[in-house]
């Protein structure tokens, strides 16, 4: 789905509260009493059989940043499709903000969307000849905020990610990098709490790789939980954690040393370990190579 297509869809309800979340009494849903994401035994089977997830288990919490990591099939963007609400699971359990996935309608999945989570994929999806002012304010068109206030916002995130002074500057007057900050200008605007990174850096070159990841990591840094989806190992690596997928399952789930000296991976369910799970080889098939 483009980020068009997402922004449409999260049209303005009110907030879908009462719905049970992690089942804690007295916790409401985004008062910071769990993770800002879980999954819990989820799996995605789609027609002919073909299992994109296996009973993954994964908790994200508030003001992490991390990397889920894998080749071409490995389930990643599935996972993407999960946690973003852009997909239901075949069975499991999905919380995202303390909200029961399963226990929301369409309409409330918008609501959530809108809300409480940004989408950054590797094409930027901004509309042609539109200045960034503009493509950042489309981003909070359908909460119901006025055209004054959105504009005000979208200079604010704008400045956020280095591009205060490209405000009136188009699409085709902007650097690949540049584009991709303003894609993540827009994702932010409305200051959710989870961001979602579909391959930012997969379109740019190195220098300008560089200076996206400079941006997410300062997101990260004033608190938004960063979740980026990548095939590139080494971005992984430079991550204080690493979620490493293969064939539908979490084969090892790492995170930093202390002092940023090496990383410490801890097998999942007993698949993979911490004998090089990054770098083990995929048995994805064909079929499999588009999850």
């Amino acid at each position: 789905m483009s980020a068009v297509a997402v922004e449409r869809a999260a049209v303005a309800h009110p907030d879908p509260r009462g719905t049970p979340g992690t089942g804690t009494p007295g916790t409401a849903p985004g008062d910071g009493g769990g993770p800002v994401v879980t999954l819990h035994e989820v799996s995605r089977v789609f027609p002919g059989g073909v299992a994109a997830l296996r009973d993954v288990h994964l908790d994200v919490h508030r003001g992490e940043l991390l990397a889920i990591v894998g080749p071409s099939g490995s389930g990643k963007s599935t996972m993407l499709n999960v946690i973003g609400t852009l997909d239901r699971p075949t069975s499991g359990r999905v919380l995202v903000d303390d909200f029961l996935v399963d226990d929301l309608d369409d309409r409330e999945l918008s609501a959530l969307r809108a809300s409480r989570i940004g989408f950054v994929f590797q094409q930027f999806h901004l509309a042609a000849g539109v200045p960034a002012l503009d493509n950042v304010a489309d981003g909070l068109l359908y909460r119901g905020v006025g055209r004054r206030e959105r504009r005000r916002r979208a200079a604010e995130a704008l400045d956020r990610v280095g591009l205060g002074h490209r405000l009136t500057h188009r699409p085709h007057e902007l650097s690949g990098g540049e584009k991709q900050r303003v894609a993540i200008a827009r994702a932010v605007v409305g200051d959710p709490p989870l961001l979602l990174a579909d391959e930012p850096t997969g379109a740019l070159d190195t220098a300008a790789g560089a200076g996206v990841m400079d941006v997410l990591r300062d997101l990260h840094t004033v608190g938004t939980t960063v979740v980026i989806i990548t095939h590139d190992r080494e971005l992984a690596a430079s991550l204080p954690r690493q979620v490493a997928m293969r064939d539908g399952e979490i084969v090892a789930d790492g995170t930093l040393a202390p002092g940023g000296a090496g990383t410490v991976l801890a097998g999942a369910g007993g698949a993979g370990g911490a004998g090089g799970a990054l770098g083990a080889p995929s048995t994805t098939t064909d079929e499999e190579a588009s999850c």
